[in-house]
């Protein structure tokens, strides 16, 4: 027998190191997680929910909105609730079928997110650049279709990852140096060849960046030439504005994951990598809806009109 097959065996089950062992740090994880995933939901299905209520808000750009709350707020549920009693527990175990369910959500959410932000700059491209055209241009099946294509390309990302890691027969451990179930760490326990996986992973997230990027690059672009040739100081004060949230979500975003995989591996990148994993998974969808609601002037009136009138629920999608 090979010696580097000798202890590869098939798992049943994971055991998720987490962040820390010390106690008193755990207890201090768990209440920050515990407080920024309260912040986390009630932002997003705030967000969520003021969008449906609030007629000024039945516009494409807040259609998209409410899917990016609706995205943030799914990826950051399937990390967050598993993650705590992880902390506080000695016991981390999590099932072979559990893991790789949540690796697929994960995934296939954090995809869809960036495509989302993508689609997000054209619609800001076509009410800045086009704005008498504006609704004419981002109609509704063309939002439908777009919204669609967000999540289909997530999907099928995510079940290509899927699918070859249940192909790997064996582990060398079942101990998994992170908070949660993520592919990198997965492949580096396998005892099969992982280099189909890794290469799928490259070309899928080179892909993935670089449509998106180009997208957005090519937006702000004509977003930003059409400002410049604005003659009113107070026309391209309000097209900034409309955009400042926009581009603080996707520096935000994007700046995180460019961080992630696109740096030069280290001796503690394992450690590196679950901090900012922690920012991409637990804080950025926190952030997302307070960037937009503090930035936002329709989003503050509008809050305020509902809080201050009795309106009754009705749904926009």
């Amino acid at each position: 027998m090979d010696v580097g097959q000798e202890n590869c065996t098939a798992v049943t089950e994971f055991i998720l190191v987490g962040l820390s062992d010390d106690p008193e740090l755990r207890v201090f994880l768990s209440l920050l997680f515990l407080l920024i995933y309260g912040v986390t939901v009630l932002g997003n299905v705030g967000m969520i929910a003021l969008i449906q209520v609030s007629s000024q808000l039945q516009t494409p750009m807040y259609f998209f909105l409410s899917h990016l709350s609706i995205v943030d707020f799914c990826y950051s549920s399937i990390i967050v609730p598993r993650m705590l009693p992880n902390i506080l527990n000695q016991e981390k175990a999590i099932s072979f079928l559990g893991c790789m369910v949540q690796f697929y959500f994960f995934c296939m959410f954090a995809i869809t997110e960036v495509f989302l932000l993508a689609v997000m700059a054209y619609d800001r491209f076509l009410a800045i650049c086009s704005p008498l055209l504006y609704t004419v241009n981002m109609s509704e099946p063309l939002r439908m279709l777009l919204i669609t294509a967000c999540y289909l390309l997530g999907t099928v990302c995510s079940l290509t990852h899927l699918c070859l890691a249940l192909k790997i027969p064996s582990y060398r451990s079942n101990v998994i140096n992170h908070f949660f179930c993520d592919l990198p760490p997965l492949l580096s326990l396998a005892c099969a060849d992982t280099s189909l996986n890794v290469l799928v992973i490259y070309i899928l997230a080179t892909f993935n960046e670089i449509v998106t990027i180009v997208i957005i690059f090519t937006s702000y672009l004509f977003i930003l030439v059409t400002i410049l040739r604005m003659r009113s100081a107070e026309g391209r004060r309000k097209a900034f504005s409309t955009c400042a949230s926009h581009l603080t979500a996707i520096i935000v975003f994007q700046g995180t994951i460019l961080f992630i995989y696109c740096r030069p591996s280290t001796g503690n990148s394992a450690d590196t990598d679950k901090v900012a994993m922690v920012f991409y998974t637990v804080v950025i969808p926190m952030l997302n809806p307070l960037i937009y609601s503090l930035r936002n002037k329709d989003v503050k009136a509008a809050l305020k009109k509902v809080l201050g009138s009795k309106l009754p629920l009705k749904c926009h999608f």
